[in-house]
C-alpha cells in the first residue's frame, strides 16, 4: 500500500482510474504513468486529456521528475501531477514549487519519515531563496 502526501498529509490513494504508459497511451487516456527519462517536450504534446501525470522518482538522487513537472506546467498542463517513488521529505517543498499537487510514497518511507516531517515542509511557498533574502 502507498500513502499519498499533501500539503495537509499523509492520506490514502484517491485515485481509481488506473495509469497507462506514454508508449500505450491513446487520445482518450486519463493517466499517464511516465519515467524519468521522459522528454518533458515530447511528453507535453502527447499530454491529450490526461487528468493525472504520475511521474517516477526511481532514486532520490534523480531529479529529471522536477524538471518533468515544471516543463509541463510552463508549457499549460493543469491537470494533477504526481511524483511517485524515492522522493525524501526534504525534498517535498522542491516538489511543490517546481508544479506537483502530491506525492506517492510507499509505507517503508512512510514509517521511516512520519507525517509531521512532510508537514513541516507544507509551507513551501515561504521556504524558497528569494523569500529569505527578503527577510
Amino acid at each position: 500500500m502507498n500513502v499519498i502526501v499533501t500539503d495537509e498529509g499523509f492520506a490514502p490513494d484517491d485515485w481509481t482510474d488506473g495509469y497507462v504508459t506514454l508508449e500505450d497511451a491513446a487520445n482518450d487516456v486519463v493517466a499517464l504513468d511516465v519515467s524519468s527519462d521522459t522528454d518533458p517536450d515530447e511528453l507535453a504534446e502527447r499530454l491529450g486529456c490526461a487528468k493525472m501525470v504520475r511521474i517516477d522518482f526511481p532514486s532520490f538522487a534523480d531529479g529529471r521528475g522536477f524538471t518533468i513537472a515544471r516543463t509541463l506546467r510552463l508549457k499549460g498542463y493543469t491537470g494533477r501531477l504526481r511524483a511517485k517513488g524515492h522522493v525524501l521529505a526534504d525534498q517535498y517543498a522542491m516538489a511543490r514549487r517546481s508544479g506537483f499537487d502530491e506525492v506517492e510514497i510507499e509505507d517503508t518511507l512512510a514509517d521511516r519519515q512520519p507525517e509531521d516531517q512532510w508537514v513541516a515542509r507544507a509551507n513551501w511557498q515561504d521556504n524558497n531563496y528569494q523569500a529569505r533574502l527578503r527577510g
